[in-house]
């Protein structure tokens, strides 16, 4: 599981907008599901989701890889920050990423 914490710019509301693109098809790389708690990516090739939640300008997150392929999380990763790094970057104040330890 690989861990991130966005820190949206003051008003921003930036999980809002991303939802509201996703329902609306202006976001259509990624799908929200469980009312929106769950993102996943409408591609195969990028397996695993989201589960992410917002507080006070932070919106947190945890991607996941599917047991069947494990350790996949950098695939997601990398299609969501570059998402937001094209589209919305005027939202974004900085992104804190975190690995997991080697087990």
């Amino acid at each position: 599981m690989v861990t991130l914490q966005i820190v949206e710019k003051p008003g921003a509301n930036l999980r809002r907008t991303l939802l509201r693109a996703m329902r609306q098809g202006d976001l259509r790389t990624f799908r929200s599901e469980r009312r929106g708690r769950k993102i996943t990516h409408i591609n195969e090739n990028y397996p695993g989701w989201i589960n992410w939640d917002d507080s006070h300008g932070v919106i947190s997150c945890e991607i996941r890889s599917p047991k069947q392929r494990p350790r996949q999380e950098w695939k997601l990763l990398s299609s969501f920050i570059g998402r937001l790094a094209d589209k919305y970057a005027d939202a974004v104040h900085s992104i804190h990423i975190q690995f997991p330890e080697e087990t």
